[in-house]
């Protein structure tokens, strides 16, 4: 009964209420459920949120030897970074690890922590076989933009103190291993400020691949366009690596960038009328967790200007859609790559560096400094010259330093250079130093042979400081000590020259060369055939992306050219550039007008090595070239159906320029060269001026036609050149001037004998 009276008083006071009463209900009554208003606005079509698997390798992390705890470094660790538009929902670490026989018996753990936090405890016993592999499930909330992830063994403290055993302690955790992640994107809006994301990520370490899309008619312009931005990201994807596919009138499933002219249609959607070039950003019709970006532009102008600020980046806050004003490009330079190392100068190590290094190293067990980088591929010099490299050091001054036994150990792409002493060698260094001397050694010149000066460098300097017999442990663990590479150290590249033989595709694959020469391919075509298929569009915005990444500038005085012009414009755009080449052997016209001025034939889906003619021959073994491989490289094209590859030729337009083609037996084989040529073994393997990829035998290389100096060399000097080249010619040319020479000496003198023998023919 009370509770019926309690009910009755609540259904009145709610009664009595007016709608627009402000004052709170008393805190004792209690909540009702009442149901949902009704409105006739239909509910909003939901979103699928989709899960994205990825894998992440210690390889990936920027260590492909893996990470070694040995010695007295029994702990270490890696950085790594995940994409910032990706909640991560599940992950899980594969951790595979290689444990030597001695740390096997002492049964050991291994502790890892992920930024800060324990992460688990593996044992280090003997396993079955030589890799114990474990799986541990990682709390997702743990993993953030920026982690670390470090391993260190427990009781390695006590190990290290065991001089003479150290080494023999080791734990590799492979290259192989990797964190298994399961994320979903976020939906970032329609907002240009985010640009480069949601299409690419900066803060992922795997490869990534950005999906272009065009109208259903391929126009010149809008893929000029496209190779400019893909460019560009190839610049930004740095060591990660990208891949793009190409979409003819279709729209992607995921993330997309959309280039074409006003009006046109891709797949179902319509780019926006415009009289000036514009940037937009909308929701992908499939999904509107996915995002398109627009390019539109009436001509190539407009479209190169749309592209170019597009890479500016600078968007202000939620701008969605932006007109974009008139562009100065500026022009790029002979060799003015911003990756390249210069050669008008002496070049200081710290340039060369990364903004995250240093040229100090901590403690006894540490990295080796790494100095990378990049140089042009036709650097020349002289027999006998060499490139001066000066390296200035300061071991630390600790009195516990073994001097006779520490050494900085130089190496330049994995060639042992040197070893450098802590002390001055020499007898009177030495004595002087017993005496209480300083004989410290803080500078060394150290020549380097042109050969051994790659377009990728690396040069590796570690402090190998060995203690005294008599030191304390403690010692070793002391972090506080400093070596370090002074700033006076420097590489000379000043007196080289830029020459070369061409055709090589070894500068193509390094460098992008000789394209790479304006590395705004302001002389350079990209041409590819009539009507090119996505593989093939795909395929070349790849090869944008690799220059891009090369030199550190965007493509943006590049132009494509769609078949093979008879006159015009485009024809004469062929007579003054370099031509690179995307197409398949089932694009026979195209390929016929190619090839025909050049040492290779394609007819009926295959290619073969066209013979060369008698007067050919001769000039090829007057010149000296006796090594060409015409025949070995047509028997091997003819036994192998499915290949891929690239042929390289002197321009059938232009006698001083060159033709770089890749191509493929078909589109399945052609989109394979992405991952070909992030291959170091593949890239190592390809030269000369013909080079087949297989599935069943790798790479093969070989030399066909003939080669010609291309580059900057004095009169004089590439008069010498010439005849150091020229051997065959001026054996000839020295046998005919023998042979005239005698033959008048001859003459000369059995007429002065018959003038002495016969005295009166002379009255």
């Amino acid at each position: 009964m009370k509770r019926l009276t309690r009910l009755t008083l609540v259904l009145s006071a709610l009664l009595m209420t007016p709608l627009h009463a402000e004052e709170p209900l008393p805190d004792t009554l209690p909540p009702l459920d009442l149901p949902a208003p009704v409105t006739d606005t239909a509910p909003a079509a939901s979103t699928f949120v989709p899960t994205v698997v990825t894998s992440l390798s210690v390889a990936q992390m920027g260590q492909p030897e893996g990470i070694v705890l040995s010695g007295g470094q029994l702990q270490g660790g890696v950085n790594f970074t995940l994409p910032v538009g990706q909640v991560m929902t599940n992950a899980q670490l594969a951790l595979n690890l290689k444990v030597s026989p001695a740390m096997a018996t002492r049964n050991a753990t291994m502790q890892l922590m992920l930024n800060g936090q324990p992460l688990g405890t593996v044992p280090l016993g003997a396993a079955e076989s030589d890799v114990s592999r474990f799986q541990l499930d990682v709390p997702a909330a743990l993993m953030v933009s920026s982690n670390t992830i470090s391993f260190k063994i427990n009781d390695g403290d006590a190990m290290m103190c065991q001089r003479d055993l150290t080494d023999k302690y080791r734990v590799t955790i492979l290259p192989d291993s990797a964190f298994n992640l399961e994320g979903q994107p976020l939906d970032i809006g329609s907002d240009l400020s985010h640009f480069p994301r949601p299409f690419f990520d900066n803060m992922q370490m795997t490869p990534a691949t950005i999906t272009f899309a065009f109208p259903a008619k391929l126009t010149a312009d809008a893929i000029s366009a496209a190779a400019l931005v893909s460019s560009w990201m190839g610049i930004q994807a740095d060591y990660r690596g990208v891949s793009f596919a190409a979409l003819s009138d279709r729209l992607p499933e995921q993330n997309g960038i959309l280039i074409g002219h006003p009006g046109e249609q891709i797949g179902g959607v319509t780019l926006p009328q415009t009289a000036q070039p514009m940037l937009s950003i909308i929701d992908n019709p499939a999904n509107p967790t996915y995002k398109l970006l627009l390019v539109v532009g009436k001509d190539e102008t407009a479209l190169r200007a749309a592209a170019w600020r597009l890479t500016r980046g600078n968007f202000d806050l939620q701008t969605a859609s932006l007109t974009v004003a008139a562009q100065t490009i500026p022009p790029s330079k002979p060799y003015d790559a911003p990756r390249w190392i210069p050669t008008d100068r002496p070049v200081k190590l710290s340039e060369l560096i990364r903004k995250d290094q240093s040229m100090t190293v901590n403690g006894i067990w540490h990295d080796a400094l790494r100095v990378a980088f990049r140089a042009a591929p036709d650097l020349f010099l002289w027999d006998g010259e060499t490139i001066p490299l000066r390296i200035s050091y300061r071991f630390p001054s600790e009195s516990w330093i073994d001097e006779d036994r520490s050494r900085l150990s130089m190496t330049l792409n994995n060639t042992f250079l040197h070893n450098l002493p802590v002390n001055k060698q020499g007898v009177l260094e030495t004595l002087w130093h017993k005496i209480g001397g300083d004989a410290r050694q803080e500078q060394f010149d150290m020549p380097l042979e042109p050969y051994m000066i790659y377009g990728d460098n690396q040069l590796s300097l570690y402090f190998n400081i060995v203690p005294k017999a008599t030191a304390p442990c403690s010692v070793l663990l002391n972090n506080n000590i400093k070596s370090r590479i002074d700033d006076d150290s420097w590489i000379d590249l000043s007196h080289t020259r830029h020459f070369a033989l061409l055709p090589n595709l070894s500068y193509f694959v390094g460098a992008s060369f000789p394209f790479t020469r304006l590395a705004d391919y302001a002389e350079t075509v990209l041409l590819l055939p009539e009507k090119p298929t996505e593989t093939q569009v795909a395929t070349l915005l790849d090869m944008a992306a690799r220059s891009g990444n090369a030199t550190g500038t965007a493509l943006s005085q590049n132009r494509v050219v769609l078949g093979i012009p008879s006159a015009g414009t485009n024809l004469q755009l062929l007579r003054d550039r370099d031509v690179l080449a995307v197409t398949g052997l089932n694009q026979h016209e195209f390929n016929a007008e190619l090839l025909s001025s050049s040492p290779f034939v394609a007819h009926d889906n295959l290619l073969s090595v066209r013979e060369p003619t008698q007067w050919q021959k001769i000039q090829r073994w007057m010149a000296g070239d006796w090594n060409a491989e015409g025949l070995e490289a047509d028997r091997y094209f003819s036994s192998n159906e499915s290949w891929r590859g690239f042929v390289s030729f002197r321009s059938p337009w232009n006698s001083e320029r060159t033709v770089v083609t890749a191509l493929g037996s078909n589109d399945d084989q052609l989109a394979r060269l992405h991952g070909d040529l992030a291959s170091a073994r593949i890239n190592a393997g390809i030269r000369g001026d013909a080079a087949i990829i297989t599935n069943e035998n790798g790479v093969r290389s070989f030399r066909v036609g003939p080669q010609y100096p291309r580059g900057e060399m004095p009169l004089h000097l590439l008069v010498i050149w010439y005849a150091n080249q020229h051997s065959g010619l001026l054996a000839v040319l020295g046998l005919c001037f023998s042979v005239v020479m005698g033959l008048a000496l001859y003459a000369l003198l059995k007429r002065r004998a018959h003038k002495r023998l016969n005295p009166g023919d002379n009255e």
